[in-house]
């Protein structure tokens, strides 16, 4: 539970007893590589801090998943519409790599955001922060060409390059692998 500490502190200072309330709300999960965190149509029911692991959101579909997000290790992760809502996810959540998770569910959360001040702040300040990632994935999208937003995928997130598969890559970017292959053969 250290790293949500200094997670948290890094945004603002906390006492002691506001950090025990917040922290005896969190849960340990252990997921291997390749499971499935959050199932489409399943009610989120947790938001997660990654304490290590890699996490892939995508659309399932028989023939073309579509991978539109990653979290790593230091963030927090959700399907956060479905979440919030607590309606159906339209989206799964997968872990890429084995992964420790600590969980807080739905309606622990409102009683931290109830009894906490700093607890207030945080879910601001996530918040936040989910929709400017939001925002500037589809400006990427709209602006940029295929071969541009690889660059600057490159650029912006290398962890990204060196850890995720070519296949989720291409189609974070939103091309086919073919077409990936093709754009890297241009820039080497």
């Amino acid at each position: 539970m250290g790293h949500i500490r200094a997670y948290y502190e890094q945004i603002t200072r906390m006492s002691e007893e506001e950090w025990l309330f917040i922290s005896s709300h969190f849960t340990r999960r252990v997921f291997k590589k390749g499971e499935v965190i959050t199932k489409k149509g399943d009610i989120e029911k947790y938001l997660s801090f990654i304490e290590s692991g890699i996490v892939r959101y995508y659309i399932p579909d028989v023939e073309n998943e579509l991978t539109f997000h990653f979290c790593f290790d230091r963030e927090f992760t959700c399907a956060y519409d479905s979440f919030l809502s607590q309606n159906p996810s339209e989206y799964e959540l997968q872990a890429l790599t084995n992964m420790v998770i600590w969980c807080i569910n739905y309606h622990d959360l409102q009683k931290v955001y109830a009894q906490t001040k700093v607890g207030n702040y945080l879910g601001r300040f996530a918040a936040e922060n989910l929709y400017l990632a939001k925002s500037k994935r589809e400006l990427s999208l709209l602006k940029y060409t295929a071969k541009q937003r690889y660059l600057n995928l490159f650029d912006e997130n290398p962890e990204i390059i060196e850890k995720i598969p070519l296949k989720y890559i291409a189609s974070y970017i939103g091309i086919t692998p073919q077409g990936l292959s093709r754009i890297r053969k241009q820039i080497i």
